[in-house]
């Protein structure tokens, strides 16, 4: 039961390695590519053979489309259509969805059925080319994941600068060009919130019911628990850096609403390195994901020091400006550092480059390293060395109040209603009666 098998990485040439991205704002995760499965053969004498070319249809669709999607998905540019009979990311998620209802009668009521097909997906983090298991349960867990990493695509498509994610100038006024991007980020808040909760349904509902047979260091590290971790973390930190951004926006916000948010996503990144900076990830992908998380982490950590900053300077005491002047000078060092890390993170295989600055940081590139170098020129000016603290003080620590979206897993399909009136074959019926017992 729950057969394992995994192909090293120099085992063929399945595996998608671009050698470079174009621009990015939401690191995207390889595509985990399906490979093909003979469902009659394992399922022909067991399951009527409409159901059985059911399942076929919907994942050699999934198959197909991946397929095509994959080479094309980390290219920048927005798109409608492929010169693939119209495949697009919304495509590939809907077969997905329309997969996976019928995809879970294989595990209804611990049914026998989910150890009787070898799933195989290509990784893309893992040093193994491609993982095969004999456990349905694998199965939901890789469509979960997949349904999650298109989501991720497409908040990177609506995040890139319509200028330079086009190719062209758009013949259309700054003005339109603003409102267009402002509904872009509100929406990739939506599909942000969406893929967390794919995430999050994988870990709380799908990996306890992988039995101890198959132990989770089985699984291809693309879909470790840290991973999957890391991605929901990335997923709400970077929502909440959106959140910020229009916040900074906003004439009605407040310093301490900033300074709540910053500090909110510095936790989201802080927890995400947490979850992935143990895991042996590899062949690229898995060393830029790694290093996408440090730098926002990094990033996040200069953003809230600069507010932390600038709330301390509005006390009326030597101590609390003396604070200010520790507080904004560790938000200019950390703002150096996070360069250094964007500049490291699309270096690394496949490489990468940035957008044009946006949202928190085209506004905190700007005043840091200007408000900074004010404040600490002024307050060193009126108070002695001795009241300007040499270390940061510490953050505030907020309770985080973003949660992935309450994502649930669907009902099985009404196909399999069917199934069960009709009745297994006679050589499983008193199994599956037993089962269901």
């Amino acid at each position: 039961m729950g057969c394992i098998a995994s192909t090293p990485k120099d085992a063929g040439g399945n595996r998608r390695r671009p050698a470079s991205i174009g621009e990015l704002s939401v690191y995207v995760p390889g595509f985990r590519i399906p490979k093909p499965v003979d469902f009659s053969q394992a399922l022909g004498d067991q399951l009527s053979k409409n159901l059985v070319e059911r399942l076929s249809a919907l994942r050699t669709r999934i198959v197909v489309m991946a397929g095509q999607e994959a080479p094309t998905v980390t290219r920048t540019r927005r798109r409608s259509a492929t010169q693939h009979g119209g495949s697009t990311l919304a495509d590939l998620h809907q077969a997905l969805e329309d997969y996976l209802p019928v995809l879970l009668g294989l595990v209804k009521d611990g049914s026998q059925l989910q150890h009787n097909i070898q799933f195989v997906w290509v990784n893309q983090e893992d040093e193994a080319e491609e993982t095969s298991m004999s456990n349905a349960w694998y199965e939901v867990l890789s469509v979960l994941h997949l349904m999650a990493v298109l989501s991720l695509s497409q908040a990177n498509l609506l995040l890139l600068p319509r200028t330079s994610a086009d190719g062209y100038q758009p013949k259309v006024s700054e003005v339109v060009i603003g409102f267009l991007f402002i509904e872009s980020r509100r929406a990739s808040v939506d599909i942000f919130l969406k893929a967390a909760g794919y995430l999050d349904c994988a870990v709380r509902h799908v990996l306890p019911h992988l039995p101890a047979a198959l132990s989770r260091r089985d699984l291809p590290v693309d879909l470790a628990e840290g991973v999957l971790r890391a991605l929901c973390l990335q997923a709400l930190g970077q929502t909440v850096d959106i959140q910020l951004g229009m916040a900074i926006d906003s004439a009605k916000a407040t310093l301490a609403v900033k300074r709540r948010l910053a500090c909110e996503m510095v936790k989201y990144w802080q927890q995400a390195q947490d979850n992935i900076m143990n895991l042996p990830l590899a062949n690229g992908w898995g060393e830029k994901h790694r290093l996408f998380i440090k730098w926002k982490y990094v990033e996040a950590r200069a953003g809230a020091y600069y507010y932390h900053g600038l709330i301390l300077d509005e006390g009326n005491t030597e101590k609390s400006h003396g604070m200010a002047v520790a507080a904004l000078q560790a938000a200019d060092e950390y703002f150096k550092e996070s360069k250094r890390s964007c500049e490291a993170f699309n270096l690394a295989t496949p490489t990468s480059r940035n957008p044009p600055l946006w949202g928190t940081m085209k506004f905190l590139s700007e005043k840091i390293p200007r408000d900074t170098s004010s404040k600490v020129r002024i307050n060193r000016d009126l108070y002695s060395h001795e009241k300007i603290m040499e270390t940061a003080p510490t953050l505030p620590d907020f309770a985080l109040a973003l949660k992935p979206d309450d994502y649930q897993l669907p009902v099985v399909d009404p196909s399999w209603n069917d199934e069960n009136n009709r009745g297994p074959p006679a050589a499983n019926a008193n199994h599956l009666r037993a089962e269901g017992s």
